[in-house]
């Protein structure tokens, strides 16, 4: 049964919300990534004489509003662990400075108003797969990290989903590309958010998160399991060279940054160097992402396999 959420309500304000308080309210650097994932999913997928950029322009809204939503509901779901971490107690609902009530009704405004802009202007199954983040986010991952060691794979699964809306946008061709991408980002995720977990363990020990790193303060587990998921996130960056989708070229490149981010999760295993390392491999996580991605669609564009 998921526990129930609570909130410092009434809260006590302390301060004058501005426009700022309220774009750290939508998570914008991890907003951001949901909407290049969405265009990168779009960009592989669509046929390039039918690349509209009115299209692309909505879907970059659409995706945005939603993932903005989506994110300020999560700080208001979660602002009374917040409240218990040193690196989001500033977040502006512990802080005092945004009203849960207010963040609420402006979670959901973005968030629908997402939704409708994917469904109107967009298509249904793009608006669907919208719709599946939503509710992947908010009533799985967000409920699952204050009980479950498995909150970081189920949470996954709302952070892969965007490259599928930019694919459905593009008109559901080449499905097998489009899940090629969601396994991309769902590989990346495990050891991009191992580290942060390993790095911030005592944060999330304080607000009573099972994370493997809080579970398994050795640290034993978590660097298995980061090395496992870069293995697995090497082999999903193969499948679109495998899958006839991207030239060798790609391929190449994408084994070679799949070499450096795996020379990195090998020395994690170290306990030794475990607490450095767990650093740098986070920094080596969100250089990897962007890299491997331009390259695939540059590979689309120019060899239009």
């Amino acid at each position: 049964m998921t526990p129930a959420v609570t909130h410092p309500d009434p809260i006590a304000l302390t301060g004058t919300a501005t426009w700022r308080h309220y774009l750290e309210l939508t998570k914008p650097r991890l907003s951001f990534m949901s909407v290049i994932t969405a265009m990168v999913g779009y960009l592989a997928a669509v046929p390039y004489s039918y690349w509209d950029w009115k299209r692309t322009l909505l879907l970059v809204l659409g995706t945005g509003l939603c993932a903005g939503g989506v994110a300020a509901l999560n700080m208001w779901m979660e602002s009374d662990t917040d409240a218990k971490m040193k690196r989001t107690a500033d977040r502006p609902i512990p802080a005092g400075i945004i009203a849960p009530g207010s963040a609420f009704v402006v979670g959901w405004i973005l968030t629908l108003a997402g939704l409708v802009v994917l469904f109107k202007f967009i298509n249904g199954y793009s608006a669907f797969l919208g719709l599946a983040t939503v509710v992947a986010y908010l009533a799985i991952y967000t409920p699952a990290k204050r009980w479950s060691r498995w909150n970081t794979e189920l949470g996954a699964i709302s952070g892969a989903l965007p490259p599928l809306i930019g694919w459905a946008a593009a008109g559901r061709s080449n499905p097998l590309l489009g899940w090629s991408l969601f396994a991309i980002m769902f590989t990346w995720q495990m050891p991009h958010f191992f580290a942060i977990a390993w790095i911030y363990r005592k944060d999330y020990a304080a607000a009573g998160m099972p994370m493997l790193s809080v579970v398994d303060p050795t640290g034993r587990k978590v660097s298995r399991w980061t090395f496992i998921w870069t293995v697995l996130l090497v082999a999903a960056s193969a499948l679109p060279t495998l899958l006839g989708y991207c030239s060798w070229y790609y391929f190449t490149f994408a084994m070679l940054l799949g070499l450096w981010f795996l020379h990195a999760a090998f020395h994690f295993l170290n306990p030794e160097k475990r607490e450095t390392i767990a650093r740098r491999l986070f920094l080596i996580s969100i250089s990897y992402l962007p890299l491997l991605l331009l390259a695939l669609v540059a590979d689309r564009m120019i060899f239009r396999l």
